[in-house]
């Protein structure tokens, strides 16, 4: 089996909804789960061999994205500063501090694993806390990742602004613009380059929820492909122990009673383990576990999956007394437990804590704060300017559409289909669907298209136009911030199709205008 590691920077912040907050506020995860990198993989997939909806019969589709034994999708957990960065893990559950002391930028303190050994220490034992971690020359390190929270005003769709019954304010909790993950993708020596190729044909992916309003934007800044990779970097034969075996998940995990029901019952973990290695085991000496609701969004359906209860990365069970050797330790971590495997749950690590106690810290960028201003004042400066951009651009947008109008002749059918196919290729500034769409009309629909007028052209015509030189009806916009200099078709603006997603909203708000005149 191969593995594809791919390291994401965001560009925007990033909106992957969890359960938590009110019923007024959105709440990212603190990493980008496996489910939504599969998800973008799949609609570059389907862009590439210009369908509408997969195949779920054909072999390589259900190998590449829906097999759990042949691909998985791992969730993007946040990167190391290191210079060899690594990808950090969730926190174990069973690590505790003393509840006197405090973490902080300056400070250290001392971890304690009950799951090897509970002694006298601490006193007053209490967790440690939401982190992920990694050691960085024998010297473990704590990442937290960086959140922005915006607020937003819920708005009418046709008249673009908040009316008396939909003017409720909510907020968006999301994963910050500017920071690392690494992902990692397993898959069968056969589909590597397959997926290697739908990853490298476009730098820019769009992750996550409210795309159209600012964020999702992430880039591949890497991508590497390895023969032997170990998620937890210890090889499995200087883990062999005769003494205890311990199961440490490391993301969430699904799993499933008797009677088909989800359940975060810790004897569910017990059983799966029995399952893969064909062997019994005795009753936990220590468990620590930690249980979330998980679900998520289908696309296809439009809308939410059930919420179902699992257990959170992190829990830890030990069995005492077992052994288990190098080949089972291998065969337990690459194939995991429980359902959704596709979409990184139920990753494992076994025998993975060996200290009893240790020191912490928070991990610290190494460059010094000088370069850092320099380097977040330029950040700064370079996102003003891209948002006054787009400003400008949305300026001018309306200013176009304002003496666009067309003649009888379309029905509303056919406009919106025609908006609908332009907001799918939206996000990514994909043109394909929607000249799909006018090549493939029927002679009825066609003649529609053809006798419509807007202005002195058809409105077929027009459309051609637009699509075949996109930047043509954009007549030189650009803005200056101290000294980054935008323009609408500069590299920058290039990579993120910039031309091409404005005018896809031209096509839409031209359909959407005509629309409401008839009515």
């Amino acid at each position: 089996m191969k593995t594809i590691t791919l390291t994401l920077k965001s560009q925007q912040p990033i909106l992957a909804t969890s359960f938590q907050g009110d019923p007024n506020s959105d709440v990212s995860y603190s990493y980008i789960p496996g489910s939504m990198i599969r998800g973008a993989i799949v609609g570059r997939y389907m862009r590439q061999h210009h369908l509408s909806e997969l195949d779920l019969t054909n072999e390589k589709v259900k190998r590449l994205f829906f097999d759990a034994n042949t691909t998985r999708y791992l969730n993007a957990y946040f990167l190391s500063y290191e210079k060899q960065p690594q990808r950090t893990l969730p926190l174990p559950l069973c690590w505790f501090k003393d509840k006197g002391e405090e973490l902080t930028d300056d400070s250290s303190i001392t971890v304690y694993d009950f799951s090897i050994d509970r002694g006298d220490d601490p006193e007053t034992p209490k967790s440690v806390g939401e982190y992920f971690w990694t050691k960085e020359r024998g010297v473990v390190k704590l990442y937290n990742e960086k959140r922005r929270i915006n607020i937003h005003n819920f708005r009418d769709r046709q008249k673009g602004r908040s009316t008396d019954n939909q003017g409720e304010i909510f907020r968006y909790d999301a994963l910050d613009a500017g920071q690392k993950f690494q992902s990692v993708i397993l898959c069968e020596d056969e589909d590597v380059i397959t997926i290697q190729m739908l990853l490298v044909t476009e730098p820019n992916i769009w992750l996550g929820g409210s795309q159209s309003a600012g964020y999702g934007h992430t880039k591949i800044i890497d991508l590497k492909i390895l023969d032997n990779w170990n998620e937890i970097g210890i090889p499995a034969e200087d883990r062999e122990n005769g003494e205890s075996l311990s199961i440490t998940l490391l993301s969430d995990t699904l799993l499933r009673n008797e009677c088909g029901q989800p359940v975060a019952d810790p004897m569910l973990i017990k059983q799966a383990v029995e399952e893969v290695l064909n062997i019994s085991l005795p009753e936990p000496s220590n468990i620590f576990a930690g249980s979330t609701l998980i679900g998520g969004f289908n696309r296809k359906w439009g809308l939410p999956l059930p919420q179902v209860p699992a257990f959170t990365a992190g829990t830890a069970i030990v069995f005492k007394g077992v052994e288990i050797n190098e080949s089972q330790i291998q065969q337990l971590e690459a194939q995991g437990i429980g359902e959704k495997r596709e979409d990184g749950f139920g990753r494992i690590a076994v025998n993975w804590l060996q200290d009893e106690k240790f020191t912490v810290s928070l991990a610290k960028p190494s460059s010094s704060s000088t370069s850092l201003k320099k380097e977040g004042s330029r950040f700064l400066a370079e996102q003003m300017a891209q948002r006054l951009l787009e400003q400008k651009l949305e300026q001018y947008l309306q200013k176009e559409v304002e003496p666009l109008s067309l003649q009888e002749g379309i029905s509303n059918s056919q406009l919106s289909r025609l908006q609908s196919v332009a907001r799918q290729g939206l996000s990514n500034g994909d043109f394909s669907l929607v000249i799909s769409l006018l090549n493939n009309l029927p002679s009825k629909a066609k003649n529609q298209f053809e006798r419509t007028k807007i202005g002195d052209k058809s409105f077929r015509q027009q459309l051609d136009e637009w699509l075949s030189n996109p930047t043509d009806w954009i007549n030189g916009i650009e803005v200056r911030i101290a000294d980054i200099e935008r323009k609408f078709d500069d590299d920058r603006a290039r990579e993120d199709k910039l031309a091409e997603k404005y005018t896809l909203r031209l096509i839409m708000a031209v359909a959407k205008k005509a629309t409401k005149e008839k009515k």
